[in-house]
This record gives structure tokens, C-alpha cells and sequence, in this order.
């Protein structure tokens, strides 16, 4: 029982210290952004409010790395931080993601479009037709709700013409 409370007490203790192994830098945007990670490579270091303790720069200086290049010619070239690249990989993903939301969006509204103008321009052409039958003076019966034929008087072609000229108005512009 001793050794499991032990054990809990030195779990308890590493998550504290991990959790307070805490980034604060300022984004490009000039947003704070805190986070358990290591910034982003293209986060400048003057833009880091706080590291956690104990670590140095995230990213090493231009200098530096130009020596090392130097040194090391021909041999692979020195590693990222694996946290600093991975971060820079969401990132990259992220807004892969996002403009492709976007695109998506944006052919979805087009073509929702497409459809609405198409539509409108059948409605235009079929009311036109309509408007001329019923112009031309000759006899228009319909099916009533009953499924009987009856003919169209004047009162009822009237109020048909008008409805057909409001299709018109709103769909023939």
C-alpha cells in the first residue's frame, strides 16, 4: 500500500511539472497563444513571452545554424525540434484544410446558384408560352380538385394572366 501511494505521490508530482512546462509567444496576428508545444519555426524569438523552465531558445540563431551547415558538409542537416516541426505541420494541414473548406464552399454556393438561374430561366420561358395562350383568346379548361374538366371563364383566365405576368416580373430580368 506504501509503495502505490508512493507511486501516485511521484505521478502527481511529474504532471505538475509537465504542466507547468508552458509556451507563450505572440502570433503573427498579434494574438497570445499559449500551448504545452514549442512554437512554430517562423515564430520569431523576440515574439516568445515564456518558456518553460530550463529550456533555451526554441530555434537556433541564423548564425549558428550557418556555422553548423558549414561544418557538417556533406552530413545530413542538423534535425528540427521534433515539437517545432510537428507544430509547423498542423499548421500547414490546418490551413490546407481550411481553404479547401472554403473552395468547397464556395463551388457549393456557385452551383446552388446555377441551379437557381436555371430554374428561373425555364420558369421565364414556360410562363411567356402561357401568357401567349392565354392572349390568344381560345378556350383553357383544367382538372378542378375533384379530377373534372372545366373550362376557364373570364373571371378565373383574368386572375390566371395576372399571376402569370407576376412570374414573369420576378423571373424574367
Amino acid at each position: 500500500m506504501k509503495l502505490f501511494q508512493t507511486l501516485l505521490a511521484m505521478a502527481l508530482v511529474a504532471s505538475c511539472a509537465a504542466a507547468s512546462a508552458q509556451w507563450q509567444w505572440t502570433d503573427k496576428d498579434g494574438r497570445k497563444v499559449f500551448s504545452d508545444r514549442a512554437p512554430p519555426v517562423d515564430v520569431l524569438d523576440k515574439n516568445i513571452v515564456k518558456r518553460p523552465q530550463g529550456r533555451a531558445s526554441s530555434t537556433p540563431a541564423p548564425e549558428a545554424a550557418a556555422a553548423g551547415a558549414e561544418a557538417a558538409q556533406g552530413s545530413p542537416a542538423p534535425a528540427t525540434p521534433a515539437a517545432a516541426a510537428k507544430g509547423v505541420g498542423v499548421d500547414k494541414e490546418l490551413e490546407a484544410k481550411k481553404k479547401q473548406a472554403a473552395d468547397a464552399e464556395i463551388a457549393k454556393r456557385k452551383a446552388e446558384e446555377e441551379r437557381i438561374t436555371k430554374a428561373k430561366v425555364e420558369n421565364c420561358a414556360r410562363a411567356k408560352q402561357a401568357k401567349t395562350t392565354y392572349d390568344s383568346g381560345i378556350r383553357i379548361s383544367r382538372l378542378n380538385a375533384a379530377g373534372e374538366k372545366e373550362i376557364l371563364d373570364d373571371a378565373a383566365r383574368a386572375e390566371e394572366l395576372k399571376r402569370i405576368q407576376s412570374v414573369i416580373a420576378s423571373d424574367c430580368k
